[in-house]
């Protein structure tokens, strides 16, 4: 088990990484695009999957797995943590508002769309790149990527580390 500080330097290490990896213009534009759209997908996506009536409303999944994740970014860095569940709050609740409108079958397809595009759209950023990520650091950056560009954009406005 490791110590808080110890967890904040390893994910500075990873958030570090990830910057060195993506150096790109083109690439770090297309990935403030694209990170996004892909974490409303995944999020929308998973809010699709039916709930059992006597267990929950729909959107209990979604909702549970961000809970997971908003305790592996916390664990990580507290800053950080804050900003994802804020984040992924404003996305369930941009979910919820499109679902009570749209029939869950409407609200997957565009979620698999935008997923579909983001998707496209990181892999074309990585063709700017060189060398190509291995499978192991591509899946990594699902969970790092988000927070990286959180990060960025907190540096930005002067509420940076």
């Amino acid at each position: 088990m490791y110590t808080r500080e110890e967890n904040e330097a390893r994910f500075a290490q990873l958030l570090d990484r990830y910057d060195q990896d993506h150096r790109q213009a083109g690439h770090r534009r297309l990935l403030a695009l694209c990170l996004p759209l892909l974490l409303w997908s995944a999020i929308a996506l998973v809010w699709t999957i039916p709930v059992p009536p006597g267990i929950g409303r729909p959107g209990l999944w979604s909702v549970g797995l961000q809970v997971l994740l908003f305790t592996w970014y916390w664990k990580h860095s507290r800053r950080l943590g804050l900003a994802m569940f804020i984040v992924m709050l404003a996305l369930s609740l941009l979910t919820y508002t499109i679902d009570i409108d749209i029939a869950p079958s409407r609200l997957r397809s565009i979620a698999t769309v935008t997923l579909l595009a983001g998707g496209f759209g990181v892999l074309a950023g990585r063709l700017l790149e060189r060398p190509p990520l291995g499978l192991r650091d591509a899946l990594a950056g699902l969970f790092v990527g988000p927070a990286w560009l959180l990060d960025r954009l907190l540096q930005r406005i002067g509420l940076g580390s």
